[in-house]
């Protein structure tokens, strides 16, 4: 499966239509999609989001609806 980077909005518009949301990992600075509904993930705001990516050097990337979280 060949992953592809993808900006922040078009991974919004991905999340919108899962009902995924922006999410860091309590206690830590990791960060992932969450549903909302898991206690060792808090939901952030997207700029919140895009800041974690880009001080940790990460991007998103997509192959057919699946997201991850990488290293640039």
């Amino acid at each position: 499966m060949a992953m592809t980077k993808i900006a922040v909005n078009e991974a919004k518009k991905i999340a919108d239509g899962k009902r995924l949301k922006p999410g860091r990992v309590v206690g830590t600075k990791g960060v992932q999609f969450t549903k909302g509904n898991n206690k060792r993930l808090q939901v952030i705001g997207w700029d919140e989001f895009e800041r974690s990516l880009s001080d940790r050097k990460l991007a998103i990337y997509e192959s057919k609806g699946w997201m991850k979280i990488m290293r640039k």
